[in-house]
């Protein structure tokens, strides 16, 4: 049985350029019928262009793995370091502009 997890064993490269990693404060969401397309944008205040970083392409199944994967291990951190908090910004008469609430 050992031996054949050393089979399922996938080697996986992280290159120096790629470990550097990219920072990204946004993400735009598309698809097509067959893909995904996830973009991943480095936006700064005040500017009026932002810079995409990177661009993720998967398919709708690969696609919602991610999704469950983002789920659990936000989970996981928020039982850690505690709730994440939705920040919203406050509009000019200083009332709270959040949609989502009643």
């Amino acid at each position: 049985m050992e031996n054949n997890n050393k089979k399922n064993e996938i080697k996986i490269e992280l290159t120096p350029e790629v470990a550097h990693g990219h920072y990204a404060n946004l993400a735009m969401i598309a698809h097509s019928p067959t893909e995904f397309f996830i973009d991943f944008i480095a936006m700064a205040p005040n500017m009026p262009q932002a810079k995409v970083q990177s661009r993720i392409i998967m398919s709708p199944e690969n696609a919602k793995q991610l999704l469950f994967a983002l789920r659990e291990n936000i989970e996981r951190y928020e039982n850690t370091f505690g709730v994440i908090e939705r920040k919203m910004p406050k509009n000019a008469n200083g009332g709270d502009m959040n949609p989502f609430k009643a």
